[in-house]
């Protein structure tokens, strides 16, 4: 398939570059996998919309303060730095993607807000052309993000971070920290609803996922199947890995929030179809023509054009279907990406 198969027209202005202004007031579209049909609905009305026979699955993943600025030694320039995960067993080298990466060489040096300096030791880093392996003379801790990092906003939304952001761009049962990038389906969840979603009957789980920014890097391979994914690591307990066996052995539905929660449960599948405890990384690569295992139904957000996510999303619900929907989704003027509007799949 052609990455151009994934296109669509989205005006700017659909693009929400701020939240809703208050979390949970947001619309929803009900998208069925079987008839195409869709339905527009609000947030508030999610409970109505899924069985109480359900188990929801989450991701618990906690949004690092990621987005660093260094200076560099040479210029005194400023160096936008996203920091990833760590390469080493000493936990001194960070994998980060940089700003004109072409123009940042190993040797050379940049100091951080606190006087922090950090050293580029490798061309590559781990993943491709857009990141560096950054060393540094300590461990980094969460405390030297708070101090030095900002929110990691992603790129379409063209302002800087916020004190806003710092509450927003996280979900309110975010735990474990790591990710570059909010699994944001999870964005329009308040502790309301996940106890009208208790009271129900719904049950749920949680696992975790770290996000990275390849999420948001473009596919540049005319035809998908040449596209390498970027790496992810995450994290299933035993008690979660035995409640969506346990519901899948009774034919209950698995509703996964989220592409990341998708892409972890996938990932995780054995040939049987069910999931296996324990931690490990993916680079697992869902379009059209993928055989899902694990997950019945999905929430999700509405995703960029020629995206990694719309094709997971094509791949569950069928191109032209998804293609639809989000045709009427711009024409009823949906909010797009991650602070957007969001979508059920059933």
């Amino acid at each position: 398939m052609k990455t151009a198969d994934f296109n669509f027209e989205l005006p700017e202005n659909l693009i929400a570059q701020c939240p809703s202004d208050v979390r949970g007031q947001d619309r929803l579209m009900l998208l069925s996998r079987q008839s195409g049909i869709t339905k527009d609905y609000m947030m508030d009305d999610l409970p109505d919309l899924i069985s109480k026979d359900t188990l929801m699955v989450f991701n618990n993943s906690k949004v690092r303060r990621a987005r660093c600025f260094g200076i560099k030694e040479t210029t005194e320039r400023e160096t936008e730095f996203m920091f990833l995960n760590q390469i080493d067993k000493d936990c001194l080298v960070w994998n980060t993607m940089v700003k004109n990466a072409k123009k940042q060489k190993p040797g050379m040096r940049y100091t951080f807000p606190d006087g922090t300096i950090g050293t580029i030791i490798d061309e590559k880093g781990n993943e491709g052309t857009e990141f560096r392996a950054l060393k540094f003379d300590f461990v980094l801790t969460e405390d030297w993000f708070e101090k030095n990092g900002h929110i990691p906003l992603p790129p379409y939304i063209k302002r800087s971070d916020t004190a806003e952001d710092g509450e927003r761009y996280q979900n309110v049962y975010a735990e474990k920290t790591g990710s570059a990038a909010c699994p944001t389906a999870g964005l329009h969840f308040t502790n309301e609803m996940l106890s009208r979603l208790s009271e129900k009957g719904v049950e749920r789980v949680f696992l975790t996922l770290h996000v990275g920014l390849g999420t948001f890097l473009p596919v540049r391979e005319e035809n998908i199947e040449n596209h390498k994914m970027h790496e992810e690591f995450f994290t299933i307990s035993e008690e979660a890995a035995e409640k969506i066996n346990q519901a899948k052995k009774e034919g209950r539905p698995i509703l996964a929030v989220g592409t990341t929660s998708v892409r972890t449960l996938e990932a995780s599948a054995d040939e049987n179809g069910f999931v296996k405890a324990g931690t490990s990384s993916t680079r697992i690569f869902m379009y059209p023509g993928y055989t899902f295992k694990i997950v019945d139904q999905m929430f999700t957000n509405f995703h960029t054009p020629e995206s990694t996510l719309i094709m997971l999303v094509s791949a569950f619900a069928g191109r032209e279907t998804v293609l639809h929907a989000y045709k009427s989704a711009v024409e009823k003027k949906y909010r797009f990406f991650s602070y957007g509007d969001c979508m059920l799949i059933k």
